[in-house]
């Protein structure tokens, strides 16, 4: 009996957790199951389709490039320098290899050779910090600046410098975007007036975004010595991505049903609070639609930003690594692009939760 009564207090102590534990465990009905299972199985097939097509490709290109320098090889050298360059291909030495489409294979032992570069150059930060730690608590005391690494920043390291930029973007394209679409959209004459500015300049590319805030941020960052490739790259994001979020959050707030407005019209509320208890609120879903977009584009312009203004991000990583040509940099870039594209998938799932949790109206989104 003191033994159930022990078991039901502790029960008790953790009740807290049951509302978290249910949200966050799967929910199958009776017939769920089996609509569940293939689903799963057609994405599974899929991706084995996908990963079949991708080494198949990647092999014939593979054997067009070998083929190629061995006839090269025959017609200006002779037989004997075919037949070399034939057996160091064979071998798999890397100064002979072709360099094209890389096979699964070779992209997850890049993946790989990146992760453990990431724990060798954190292994280096460590020692740094602990070798500097004293110099830089004199530094601090002083009044001056610690003494930071400098070093190469690591492949997990640049994804988030990437992550930090897209969301700080993103804020920017928020703060604009919002408060704007939410004025123009309670006028008609306004909606009128800004109409011509907004289709001028949504469709403007990135990189003429990045040269107008580059002429900008230049001259009032004029005598400084610290770097602004970072201020630069995400304003320039944010500016590029932020038309969905005007253009839908205007149209949200002038469709707003005319009921709604006369309701608050009768309770007699002021400008602020019909905006705020009205008129946002029946304008959340076009709104989130225009969020979930904004933060779509600005993950895509993100990398040729990065690489115009030479910001530690992804768009400088592959460009560099095109650059470089070794024999796993088209690997590496293989790694970027899967990187950038789970990446923006994870990023648009957070809004599809975030808006569900908000609006009257869910969506399963895409």
């Amino acid at each position: 009996m003191e033994q159930d009564i022990t078991l039901n207090k502790e029960g008790q102590g953790l009740a807290f957790l049951k509302p978290l534990v249910a949200k966050f465990t799967p929910k199958f009905q009776k017939g769920d199951l089996v609509p569940w299972l293939k689903k799963s199985g057609i994405t599974l097939l899929s991706i084995l389709l996908f990963l079949g097509l991708w080494h198949m490709g990647s092999k014939a290109l593979y054997n067009i490039e070998a083929n190629y320098k061995i006839e090269k090889a025959l017609t200006e050298q002779g037989q004997v320098a075919a037949d070399a360059e034939r057996d160091c291909i064979a071998s798999g030495e890397s100064s002979c290899q072709p360099n094209t489409l890389p096979s699964p294979t070779q992209v997850w032992a890049s993946l790989q050779t990146l992760i453990a570069d990431h724990k060798v150059i954190n292994a280096d930060k460590a020692a740094f910090n602990q070798k500097m730690a004293a110099t830089n608590a004199k530094l601090v005391a002083k009044g001056k600046n610690a003494i930071v690494y400098t070093g190469r920043a690591s492949f997990v390291d640049i994804v988030l410098t990437s992550i930090k930029t897209v969301f700080a973007g993103f804020l920017l394209a928020l703060l604009i975007a919002v408060p704007i679409g939410v004025v123009i959209g309670l006028s008609p004459s306004l909606r009128s007036a800004f109409n011509w500015f907004i289709q001028i300049f949504k469709p403007v590319s990135p990189v003429v975004w990045y040269l107008l805030v580059f002429m900008i941020v230049k001259t009032l960052y004029i005598g400084d010595s610290s770097d602004n490739a970072f201020v630069i790259s995400f304003i320039s994001v944010g500016l590029c991505a932020m038309w969905a979020t005007l253009v839908n959050t205007a149209m949200g707030v002038s469709s707003v049903d005319k009921d709604y407005i006369n309701v608050a019209k009768v309770l007699k509320l002021g400008t602020f609070q019909k905006i705020f208890k009205v008129i946002l609120p029946s304008s959340l879903p076009l709104i989130f639609t225009g969020l979930r977009i904004t933060l779509s584009v600005a993950w895509m312009v993100l990398i040729a930003i990065e690489l115009l203004a030479q910001s530690q991000g992804l768009g400088l990583f592959v460009w560099e690594e095109f650059q470089n040509g070794a024999n796993d940099s088209n690997a590496k870039i293989i790694v970027a692009m899967f990187v950038i594209g789970i990446i923006g998938f994870l990023l648009d799932r957070i809004m599809l939760s975030v808006q569900n949790m908000v609006s009257f109206n869910k969506n399963e989104g895409v």
